[in-house]
């Protein structure tokens, strides 16, 4: 399996991006989806997840209302709307495949598989 994550960039704090995942060398509606996301100097942290079929998307209490989980089956993908974007968002964000057989997604890193290499999110104030 290999994820490829792209969108990431430079933008000022208000402003949006949409980051992209796309899954190769498995099915990719048999895996449940989430971004991760780390600052410089912390620990990585839960920011989004959605499960297989998209019947259950989950957030991190700093990015609900704010960022949009979705994927499309059809296109092998998973993305990341993010939309008033704050300075602490700035982060490497990665996304990540479950294989594990369920109707839910995990807010868990060690439940995850496959990750991808990451894409930059910088945010200026």
């Amino acid at each position: 399996v290999q994820l490829q994550a792209s969108g990431g960039g430079l933008v000022q704090a208000g402003g949006s991006l949409r980051l992209s995942c796309t899954l190769s060398g498995r099915t990719f509606s048999n895996y449940a989806m989430g971004w991760f996301r780390q600052a410089p100097g912390k620990e990585r942290e839960f920011v989004a997840a959605v499960s297989r079929k998209s019947g259950h998307t989950y957030y991190a209490d700093s990015v609900k209302g704010r960022f949009t989980i979705s994927r499309d089956n059809a296109q092998n993908t998973v993305y990341l709307q993010m939309n008033s974007l704050k300075p602490e968002d700035t982060a490497v964000y990665y996304c990540a495949a479950d294989a594990t057989l369920s109707s839910f997604a995990s807010r868990t890193q060690g439940n995850y598989d496959h990750w991808g290499q990451g894409t930059q999110v910088t945010v200026s104030s």
